[in-house]
């Protein structure tokens, strides 16, 4: 029994920091975007990561900041496992599951098609977008309980951390976004703006109409950006069971490919 209390346990905290991985492009966890094909604790407590992204083409950097991430988070578990992360069917797959195993870089495994990828501004540019969609959701939400813009945008860390939602969009952003503003200002005080924008300006009240709209905008595109790509895996792959041996395209031409359950955390 305490085997399996111990398993069960390091097959929780596996998932659960999976989920703390997310699409850059995208800001959701790539557990819920179904890129993680498998998971598992082998008997010896290693892990074991099957990564599947929707289609062949999927941008190489895209796809090593998912996997970096991956690997980031298993060497954050507790009982510092031995892990194998594989990429399947992509066309880098080969040299992304070669560089990572080794430990490589991105410009390591890419070597030329890196040398011209600023691997950080497009960091930069993720996580500015994932402060926008999280910061207006949080907004909107505190608009439909009936506080004033001024109120809002009025409002310190101490004032933030009482504000409780309904369960929804904001309450799951809630956390997110006062994540995302420490870590673009990581010298801020308790008695400064929750609510600045991107390079740290107050926003007027009168203002706020207007911002608000600019951040409708970066949500919109993320989520139709989010829902084209669940479209394109599950259409794709119509949600198989294969990890090892790729169907072709002949399999969906002709409709051979057998249904898969999908896996459960």
């Amino acid at each position: 029994m305490a085997t399996a209390s111990v398993s069960g346990g390091r097959e929780k905290e596996l998932w659960r920091r999976l989920g703390e991985v997310n699409d850059p492009e995208l800001d959701e966890p790539v557990t819920e975007m179904g890129f993680v094909e498998r998971a598992a604790v082998t008997g010896d407590g290693s892990v074991e990561i099957d990564f599947r992204l929707p289609t062949y083409w999927c941008s190489p950097n895209f796809a090593f900041l998912m996997l970096d991430g991956v690997r980031k988070a298993l060497d954050q578990l507790s009982w510092k496992p031995a892990y194998r992360v594989k990429l399947h069917d992509h066309m880098f797959a080969e040299e992304v599951n070669r560089g990572m195993a080794e430990g490589k870089s991105f410009g390591d495994i890419f070597a030329l098609l890196a040398e011209d990828q600023d691997l950080g501004g497009l960091r930069e540019t993720f996580a500015m977008k994932a402060f926008k969609r999280r910061q207006e959701a949080v907004l909107r939400g505190l608009r439909a309980h009936g506080l004033t813009d001024r109120e809002i945008l009025g409002m310190d860390l101490p004032a933030y951390d009482v504000a409780r939602f309904e369960p929804g969009e904001a309450a799951k952003q809630k956390p997110r976004y006062r994540a995302a503003l420490l870590a673009r200002f990581p010298d801020r005080r308790a008695d400064d703006p929750v609510f600045v924008s991107w390079v740290g300006q107050r926003i007027p009240p009168s203002a706020l109409g207007a911002y608000l709209a600019e951040l409708r905008g970066v949500r919109i595109n993320m989520e139709f950006n989010g829902a084209l790509c669940r479209g394109l895996k599950q259409t794709r792959y119509k949600e198989l069971d294969v990890v090892d041996g790729e169907p072709t395209l002949v399999d969906f031409i002709l409709d051979r490919v057998p249904a898969r359950t999908a896996p459960t955390a």
